[in-house]
């Protein structure tokens, strides 16, 4: 195919994603026309529009889609979208149609990139690397799959000699990109839909750990078998690289790292979880390895904000705790009510969780039953399709999982019932999670809560 610098227009079919809209900046920023269609207006859709790119909410041909010329217009589309009367006139009419990895590892071909794998952990993990990245002054751009709250965005241009990727291990996609670095957070089974079993996704990890040219430019966690030699990296544990000695004083983490020769103490920040300091051993060794100094990244961790929905919290004057998380996998959901429960152990808990995907839900139902048990009380909310069907999933749903969950406290909802019923309960500490469109509840939470005085 043509190179992507011979495109003047970029159109995304599913812009408002948090994948596409990445790349709707990048081509913005990089001055091209970037135009797109999503089914639904969000916070991410009106940051584009404001930030110049035409976007249109209706399947419908459009007067300047139909003027679109095939030959200097290059159409990006995302799996989540199956059949659209849009997509059939780009496919019908001669224009490049692409898949969103297919058009992240052409960018990466062409720059020193730097991947982060995992089924989780991956995108705290690629935006600390940006992060210390701006830092250290590197030339770089980035492609995140949540908003880093030092940006404000999923996105950051600061130059294009490197490239942070996440690379999303969903249908495969991360097959496609061209890592000169990369790390593997984990390989627990996920997306089974795709891969069908635990071992066909690690394969799929091994995969993609041979596109990494060098040993001491993969690094993977430690316990892992990626199935080729690798820098090892661990919390608590002697590894390669590895951190220790975490001691929380005041809203502080503190925390020392070692090199296979150095022991470098007191990395100071502000995020909770021993899983976060996991994320940051490994992108303090790999800008390490790319010669940043220690007093950079030191002073990177530091001012590192974390992630918007990677246990975002509030603290009210009434004493309440609000915390927003987008976990959506029972290690996942394991992870942050664990730390919660670590943090707060004698307030009461109210969980808010939003499944996502009907496969998901069947497929890890006795595990999320069980993370969800350890909530004081649980709101249960219907089931996030995304891309899927419930005709394809008979008798899955959120009533069926319910049954499953040894919790007396225990309720099914509608999101749009959830808000009001949120207000009914006698909570310490308010815990929404999940994947899908859960985080509409957040503005008004956050709203209700800083006016209910005692």
């Amino acid at each position: 195919m043509k190179a992507l610098s011979t495109y003047q227009n970029f159109y995304f079919v599913g812009i408002g994603g948090i994948g596409m809209s990445a790349l709707a900046r990048y081509f913005n920023a990089s001055g091209k026309k970037v135009m797109g269609y999503d089914k639904t207006a969000t916070k991410i859709t009106s940051a584009l529009i404001s930030e110049g790119i035409d976007i249109i909410f209706e399947d419908v041909v459009s007067e300047e889609t139909k003027h679109l010329n095939p030959e200097n217009t290059l159409v990006i589309f995302t799996p989540a979208i199956k059949k659209l009367e849009i997509l059939n006139h780009f496919n019908g009419h001669g224009f490049t149609v692409l898949k969103r990895a297919k058009v992240l590892g052409l960018i990466t071909e062409n720059t020193a990139c730097i991947a982060v794998a995992g089924t989780h952990g991956k995108t705290t993990t690629s935006s600390l690397v940006a992060h210390l990245c701006k830092e250290a002054n590197l030339s770089f751009s980035a492609f995140l799959g949540g908003i880093a709250k030092n940006f404000k965005s999923n996105f950051l241009y600061n130059g294009s000699d490197i490239s942070v990727v996440e690379a999303d291990e969903y249908d495969r996609s991360f097959l496609n990109l061209s890592p000169d670095w990369a790390v593997i957070t984990s390989t627990d089974a996920d997306h089974l839909d795709i891969y069908g079993d635990k071992a066909t996704i690690e394969q799929g990890f091994k995969d993609f750990a041979t596109l990494v040219p060098a040993d001491n430019q993969l690094f993977v966690r430690k316990g892992i078998n990626i199935g080729r030699n690798a820098k090892s990296y661990a919390v608590n544990e002697e590894a390669d690289y590895y951190s220790d000695n975490i001691r929380e004083i005041g809203d502080k983490i503190y925390f020392d790292f070692h090199t296979p020769t150095e022991e470098i103490d007191d990395f100071e920040w502000e995020i909770p979880g021993i899983h976060n300091v996991e994320n940051a051993t490994v992108a303090i060794a790999i800008l390490h390895n790319l010669g940043v100094d220690f007093e950079t990244l030191k002073q990177g961790i530091a001012n590192f904000k974390g992630i918007k929905r990677r246990y975002t919290k509030h603290r009210f004057e009434n004493g309440k705790i609000y915390i927003d998380d987008y976990a959506h996998h029972p290690t996942e959901l394991n992870a942050v009510i664990g730390s919660i429960k670590t943090f707060y152990p004698e307030k009461k808990l109210l969980v808010v969780f939003q499944p996502h995907l009907f496969s998901r839900t069947r497929d890890f139902a006795d595990g999320f039953a069980e993370s969800l048990e350890k909530a004081d009380e649980l709101i249960l909310l219907d089931i996030y399709p995304a891309r899927e069907l419930q005709e394809n999933f008979e008798g899955v749903t959120s009533s069926w999982l319910s049954e499953k969950i040894n919790l007396e406290t225990r309720e099914v909802s509608t999101l749009e019932d959830a808000f009001s019923r949120i207000k009914e309960k006698n909570f310490d500490v308010l815990l929404t999670v999940g994947a899908g469109n859960i985080d509409t509840l957040y503005d008004g939470i956050v709203e209700w809560l800083s006016g209910n005085k005692k």
